[in-house]
């Protein structure tokens, strides 16, 4: 979509603009939370040793670290009954089949309660406030409403099947629900588990390459660089230089992919001139293992300049903070300050995990913003959501797609005679 507003130079309306900054920023919300509390959390926290956890002191962690209602000792003392008949039962679920007692689990057992407690908790949260999709993207996942020029979702304060004032009102509320768990909840646990695991700034440092295709659009301009995380390249884990981004610069090898290229699988292509032709090489299903040093994926292998380049919240954050994001660098020097460690930290597991809770927070915080922003549209009587013009051309389209963990490039070619 983007891809094709870049090629044909369209430019939306400012209330499209905005919906979609609103469908992606509580995505990139919940997902983190999902991804901190259900994906990842369990390489931290230990479940069975929870059960051994005295509530009273457990409350008395939690409320030492935040003002987050759900911190007494009655609560904890349920959560911790629930835990028990959970695991008696003998069918835990998404507990089963993990290293419970192992001695790399660092967290004292109040504080592997408090992030259980926390785990169920954010559940029902995530649940809750993902219906901001529902409401503007008529489902989720898969959304429904996106098109190019704009999005299809009417705005008519007389309406009840459209976006009024009640359903401003409606996404206003679960936005600030979204905002406090992350202040409240998944920030302090973040920094509270980080601080046991502080020996994990030694792993996982990456390849030191960081590419962000910038995210937020804070005007209207096809393909604008007037985004609220910024675009740009960091090589060498050097802070002190942004490169810009130049989609020209990308390119794809299929040197251990099913592939081949018509001029040698060692060479490498631009997406425009990408070529996806089938040859499976490896083994009849099913095997066991697969030889990485010949072809071994369905996935082609992108470089910029050649180079292999990380993508996802850390690329984000550290481009933003090297670009002088105020409100990035506020955070992330909060974060270091807390932990008491030092900017190395940030190439690393732990620096990885603290940037999608940086990232959370940040974003969670820009919710109400938006909302505002829409809000001061509907009230001058600015209702527009698409741009009705008819395109005819044959054009090239190149934007970023940022996701919640990764990125997407979306090179598109428009043929001769093709209509939008």
């Amino acid at each position: 979509m983007r891809a094709v507003e870049n090629a044909l130079n369209i430019t939306i309306p400012d209330n499209a603009r905005i919906i979609r900054n609103l469908i992606t920023g509580i995505q990139y919300v919940q997902d983190h939370v999902i991804h901190f509390y259900h994906l990842h959390a369990l390489d931290w926290v230990d479940i069975v040793s929870a059960l051994k956890a005295d509530p009273a002191k457990t409350a008395q962690l939690a409320q030492s670290i935040s003002d987050w209602h759900n911190s007494s000792t009655t609560y904890f003392k349920g959560v911790k009954e629930r835990l028990k008949a959970f695991v008696e039962s003998g069918q835990i679920g998404p507990f089963s089949n993990a290293y419970w007692g192992h001695k790399a689990y660092k967290l004292p057992p109040e504080a592997n309660l408090m992030a259980v407690a926390h785990y169920l908790e954010a559940l029902d949260w995530q649940r809750d406030v993902i219906k901001i999709h529902a409401t503007l993207g008529a489902k989720n996942p898969h959304l429904q409403t996106y098109l190019v020029g704009g999005m299809a979702v009417p705005i008519d304060p007389n309406s009840q099947n459209a976006l009024n004032a009640d359903s401003i009102a409606f996404i206003s509320g679960l936005a600030k629900k979204a905002l406090k768990f992350v202040q409240k909840v998944y920030i302090p646990d973040l920094l509270a588990v980080a601080s046991f695991y502080k020996d994990w700034a030694a792993y996982g440092a990456g390849v030191g390459n960081y590419l962000a295709y910038g995210v937020f659009e804070q005007d209207t301009k096809s393909n604008t660089e007037n985004l609220y995380f910024p675009r740009g390249i960091i090589l060498n884990k050097d802070l002190s230089k942004v490169h810009p981004v130049d989609h020209k610069k990308i390119t794809e090898y299929v040197t251990h992919s099913w592939y081949e290229y018509p001029d040698g699988d060692d060479k490498a292509r631009h997406p425009w001139d990408g070529v996806t032709n089938y040859k499976y090489t490896g083994p009849k299903p099913p095997y066991k293992f697969l030889d990485t040093d010949k072809k071994y994926s369905w996935l082609k292998a992108p470089r910029y300049e050649d180079r292999p380049m990380e993508v996802g919240p850390l690329a984000r954050m550290l481009v933003a903070y090297a670009s002088g994001h105020k409100r990035v660098q506020e955070v992330v020097n909060y974060v270091l300050k807390k932990l008491n460690v030092g900017p190395a930290v940030l190439f690393s597991t732990l620096g990885r995990t603290a940037a999608r809770g940086i990232e959370t927070l940040v974003t969670a915080e820009m919710l109400p913003v938006w909302l505002d922003e829409l809000a001061a549209n509907m009230k001058k009587g600015d209702y527009r959501i698409h741009n009705n013009e008819r395109w005819d051309h044959m054009a090239t389209g190149s934007p970023g797609l940022w996701l919640p963990r990764g990125t997407k490039g979306c090179p598109w070619p428009l043929g001769q005679n093709k209509r939008w």
